[in-house]
């Protein structure tokens, strides 16, 4: 992992070049967040440069995506892990012999 230091308009960063890492797994995800958090103490920003598809996947999936930016990746509001979050409605069955009871003035629905 190459880090150099760059300074911005708005502040200082540190941008990681990790385009050496070919496997990354959660050790790596904590490595990079213990060093944002590092680099925050400091008044310092960190910024990602080369993170492969498997990477920019753990971080998504480990929620860090927002403190922890790729430069040149997917844009925040898309899909990264192959599919889109969302919810079925779960489909129930008839429970037999069972009648549901209303109030005589309850109107049906």
């Amino acid at each position: 992992m190459e880090t150099k230091r760059t300074t911005t308009t708005t502040g200082r960063t540190l941008t990681c070049d990790l385009r050496a890492l070919t496997a990354p797994d959660l050790a790596v995800v904590d490595a990079l967040a213990r060093l944002r958090l590092a680099a925050a103490r400091y008044g310092v920003g960190v910024l990602l440069l080369n993170a492969s598809g498997p990477l920019r996947e753990l971080l998504a999936f480990s929620g860090l995506t927002d403190v922890l930016p790729v430069a040149g990746g997917p844009s925040a509001g898309g899909p990264l892990l192959g599919v889109q979050p969302g919810r079925e409605t779960e489909q129930r069955e008839e429970h037999v012999g069972v009648e549901e009871v209303g109030e005589p003035g309850d109107p049906a629905v």
